[in-house]
């Protein structure tokens, strides 16, 4: 992680060499605002080029300019109206492809239908289609942030560079939050628990151990809490395994360097804990002994993880759940046809791994459009005791009637990133809030037309995010 003041920016930003041209792709101008902000920052004029739609709706582009033997890169923010945005970009790198440009960079900082990366029943993987005409127009490049699934990046066969947005996000937190120390990252899934450990880590600790030490603690962790399983000293949900360890890795390494062993923590801590299980008969996970061992709260280092879904989530119809037929069905197939009966997968019910009594909860994703299962988060939250609830998240699409849900939830506050343009969003419900991130998508933009290293932006980025 990292947090970049101005005066370092400044020293950063040098006057970048010639042949670099901007472009914006965007016939809308409410778009065009992080465009301006990165030219500003770059010290270069926005290159000259017409986007309109013709009246019978096609897409037209222009450019007025020439960008033969040049570094071109062309912004791109999506609207509401996704598939224009589409045509508008994928035009006009063709054409910059047909005008000779040397290197056609494309910047997306919302990668659209990230969520259609996976094989849903008979649908199609749309972010494999949409990277191929990208490719095919003309892409040399693409620059974006915090794709939905990093795995998108296998998806393109030209060099993608997925900049991260929690720094930005991170130091919102330790300005604009005064009792931030007493705040729990609460992370959506197991799996969103692993990408935000490392900011909950900054946050509740004055020193961050540095990545190599903190990886070899974590195989160190895994292979005990592993021999613990199968000595059946220790029950834990399988879905968790590889999470809980990550949870107290600072605890851990204090431990360490007080000379204390690693294995001996564990096991001492372990065996002080009982076990619950869950609905089901399996086995769930540890509950310490109120007062008696801090070690195993999933909330001594200030994260939680809210696990389940919202019984009327609308994923239900794309994910499998509904796919096996009825009794009905399965008769009119062929009378003599004997098919086991198959019942749909039911959804576990919203709960929160990890104590959030009297304290600040920040929700934590990558994405905000449908804010149901956020509210359904909130009133959770509110119910386990939380004082306060903040919702942060890259990229705020806040479709629908998403400002209003807020505005009237337990929500006391929506931080999102200017990837997409919100400000009708922002005039309809107060409490969402912007934080600017044109600084790494320029510095980016410098680094690349000058043929300069990228781990900078990367640096203190761990395996899991």
């Amino acid at each position: 992680m990292f947090c970049v003041t101005s005066s370092e920016i400044g020293a950063i930003m040098n006057i970048t060499k010639g042949g670099l041209v901007l472009f914006s792709a965007n016939s809308n101008s409410s778009c065009m605002e992080l465009s301006k902000r990165i030219a500003e920052r770059l010290g270069v004029e926005m290159g000259k080029v017409q986007v309109y739609q013709e009246p019978n709706r096609e897409t037209r582009v222009q450019i007025q300019e020439s960008v033969r033997g040049k570094d071109v890169f062309i912004i791109q923010t999506v609207s509401k109206d996704v598939n224009t945005t589409i045509m508008e970009l994928l035009i006009m790198v063709y054409a910059c492809k047909t005008s000779c440009a040397k290197s056609i960079i494309g910047v997306i900082p919302y990668f659209p239908y990230s969520k259609q990366c996976k094989m849903r029943k008979r649908g199609s993987i749309v972010s494999k289609l949409l990277a191929s005409m990208m490719c095919k127009a003309g892409l040399t490049h693409l620059i974006t942030m915090d794709l939905h699934q990093k795995e998108i990046q296998g998806f393109f066969n030209i060099p993608v560079d997925n900049l991260r947005a929690s720094p930005f996000l991170l130091q919102y937190i330790q300005e604009e939050i005064p009792d931030y120390r007493n705040a729990v990252i609460v992370a959506k899934s197991p799996a969103s628990a692993k990408r935000w450990n490392m900011v909950d880590q900054i946050l509740n600790t004055d020193g961050l151990p540095s990545s190599m030490v903190k990886q070899d603690l974590m195989f160190e962790v895994v292979s005990i809490v592993k021999s613990l399983l199968a000595k059946r000293l220790f029950f834990i949900q399988e879905a968790f395994c590889l999470t809980i360890p990550k949870l107290f890795g600072i605890t851990l390494l204090s431990a360490v360097k007080q000379g204390l062993c690693v294995k001996e923590v564990i096991q001492a801590k372990v065996g002080d804990a009982r076990v619950r299980t869950d609905s089901s008969g399996h086995a769930g996970l540890p509950v310490a002994r109120r007062g008696l061992d801090p070690w195993l709260r999933l909330d001594a280092e200030g994260i939680a993880v809210i696990h389940g879904e919202a019984q009327d989530a609308e994923s239900d119809m794309v994910d499998g759940r509904h796919s096996p037929p009825t009794a009905k069905n399965v008769a009119a197939i062929h009378p003599s046809l004997e098919i086991p009966m198959l019942i749909p997968k039911e959804k576990p019910p919203i709960t929160v791994v990890g104590d959030v009594g009297g304290r600040i909860a920040i929700i934590v994703d990558d994405i905000i459009d449908d804010v149901d299962s956020f509210l359904a988060a909130a009133e959770t939250l509110k119910e386990r005791g939380a004082y306060k609830i903040f919702v942060m998240a890259t990229h705020g699409l806040l479709s629908s009637d998403a400002p209003r849900l807020i505005e009237e939830s337990a929500i006391d506050e929506v931080v999102v990133t200017n990837t997409i343009p919100h400000e009708i969003q922002k005039l309809q419900c107060p409490k969402i809030k912007t934080v600017d991130i044109s600084m790494i998508l320029s510095e980016a933009i410098r680094r690349i037309h000058n043929g300069e290293s990228m781990s900078y932006l990367f640096r203190n980025i761990g395996l899991d995010d």
